[in-house]
This record gives C-alpha cells, sequence and structure tokens, in this order.
C-alpha cells in the first residue's frame, strides 16, 4: 500500500479519494477551496495538510486533481508548493485537464528535481468516479505508466496509455471537443425545436432511433423532457475552459478550429448569461439558455 497525496478533492477528486481508501491506501489532503466537504474522508481515514511542500515530503505518489494549467502550475509552484518539498522518485499523476504544452513543461519540472511525472486526465462524470468506473488516458514513458497502472486501477474502469507525456491531455482535449460540441449541437437543436412547437419526446424519439443517437442525447434527455440536469454534472464554465483549451492547442499546431472556435463561441455567450447566478449551471441547461437567446 502506498502514501498518497491528493490536491482536489472536488466533484471528481473526491470519487477518487474514496476509492484510494476504499483500496487501503493512506491518503493526504492539501486542504484547499476547491474541496468538498471533508469530514467524511477524514472519518474514513484521510489525513490533511495545509501546504503541498508539506504533501510532498510525506508522500510517495501524489495526484492532481484541479480545474486546469493554471491551477496545475500554482500548485507545483508555488512558494511551499509540491515542488518545494518533492522527494526523488516520487510518482506526480495529474488528472486534470490542461494543455499539453504546459504538461510538459511541468513535467521536466517535476523530472527534473528526480521524480516522475504522468499525464491522467478523466473522461466520464462524478458518478462513475465515485463509483471507481472512471476513463484514464495516460501520458507517460512506459515504465512510468507501469508505476501509475496499479495505483490508477483503484478508481478507473478503462486505462488508455496514450504516449509519452503531454499525450493524455491531447486526447482528453480531442474527446472532450467531440463530446462537448455534440452536447451543444443537440442543446441548439432541442431549443429550436421547442420554438418551433416540436414535441420533446418526439425530438428524442426521433434522434435516438436515428444519427442523433448517443451518449451526448441521452445525458441531455433527462432536461430536454423534465429540465433535470443532473444527467450530465458538468458546468457550461468548465466546458468553455476545455474548448479553450483545445482551440489553443488546435492554434499552437496550426490545425483547423472552425467548428470548435464556433462551439466555443456558444459555450462563451452562454457561460456570460450565467455568470451572476448563484450556483453551478451545468451543460445541460444549455437548451433553456438558448431558448431564450432571441
Amino acid at each position: 500500500m502506498k502514501t498518497i497525496g491528493l490536491v482536489g478533492a472536488g466533484l471528481m477528486g473526491a470519487g477518487i479519494a474514496k476509492n484510494l481508501l476504499k483500496h487501503g491506501h493512506k491518503l493526504v489532503i492539501l486542504e484547499h477551496a476547491g474541496n468538498q466537504p471533508l469530514d467524511q474522508l477524514r472519518a474514513e481515514g484521510a489525513a490533511t495538510v495545509a501546504t503541498g511542500q508539506a504533501l510532498a515530503a510525506q508522500t510517495e505518489v501524489i495526484i492532481l486533481c484541479v480545474t486546469g494549467s493554471p491551477q496545475v502550475e500554482q500548485v507545483l509552484q508555488s512558494a511551499k508548493g509540491v515542488l518545494a518539498g518533492l522527494r526523488p522518485g516520487t510518482l506526480v499523476i495529474d488528472c486534470s485537464t490542461a494543455v499539453p504544452s504546459s504538461t510538459q513543461k511541468m513535467a521536466a519540472l517535476v523530472e527534473a528535481a528526480g521524480a516522475h511525472f504522468a499525464d491522467s486526465p478523466m473522461t466520464r462524470t462524478a458518478k462513475e468516479a465515485a463509483e471507481g468506473r472512471l476513463n484514464l488516458l495516460v501520458g507517460a514513458r512506459p515504465e512510468v505508466f507501469a508505476k501509475c497502472e496499479p495505483i490508477l486501477r483503484c478508481f478507473a474502469e478503462n486505462i488508455i496509455h496514450a504516449g509519452p507525456v503531454g499525450a493524455g491531455h491531447q486526447m482528453k482535449l480531442l474527446h472532450n471537443f467531440v463530446s462537448l460540441g455534440c452536447a451543444t449541437l443537440i442543446a441548439e437543436a432541442a431549443a429550436c425545436a421547442k420554438e418551433s412547437g416540436v414535441d420533446a419526446q418526439v425530438f428524442i424519439d426521433v434522434l435516438s432511433k436515428g444519427g442523433g443517437a448517443g451518449i451526448a442525447l441521452e445525458r441531455l434527455k433527462p432536461f430536454i423532457l423534465n429540465q433535470d440536469a443532473s444527467g450530465l454534472r458538468f458546468t457550461i464554465a468548465n466546458a468553455l475552459k476545455d474548448l479553450s483549451y483545445y482551440n489553443d492547442m488546435a492554434t499552437e499546431i496550426k490545425a483547423d478550429n472552425t467548428v470548435a472556435a464556433a462551439v466555443k463561441a456558444t459555450l462563451s455567450q452562454a457561460s456570460e448569461s450565467v455568470q451572476n447566478e448563484p450556483v453551478d449551471v451545468f451543460l445541460p441547461e444549455l437548451v433553456r439558455l438558448l431558448g431564450q437567446r432571441k
């Protein structure tokens, strides 16, 4: 059993934490504003520390599960951050969604300290995180991937070695462009259907029996039919962040991003329209927001 440090026990990280404890690992969590309430995890045996430096000084494996590249860079590089306490041989696994070029820079700093780095972004939702059934896309050298895999098996159902460092984040951005792009497209079509007077159940039935069938439709269906956003607990703000990262990646490598730019623009307008709402606005609610835009 390993002593594992976790930075980011939020919507996804809390599920990861529970499964690490369930598999018998010792867990140390960084006290962080983005965490879910930690009382239950403490009751199950997790310890907490106040700085990344203290976390790194007492752990063999460190898992990062924060919002994106700025947060990963801050956690690693800040005064009393992870790099300040990192020990040779430690395994750093970044489960965040990040810009691949930033990932490669952070990996170089970790490796310069004598530690190992893997990017291991997640697909699926908080429900699968709690169930230990995430999909993970890993970027690492083969020997580092071999070190990671037993830890990742504690909270993942499918693990894909995507290639060297950065490849996991490249694949995650490709995946999220497709999945979030499909969800955005269906949300726009659903809003148009409603304005046109098309019955919501008819809309769902026709798409599900034709070319619109798939996971995106299934996750949006509860909202289209019953205004229930729980089918896709992924915020518009996070969707915008991921599409921004994808567009940045495409621009860096001079790939076409015409469709991605349009999806980003839709999400940006939606994000601006809900920024004063007191709670997180989940992606299915795009249906409502797009219907209000006239």
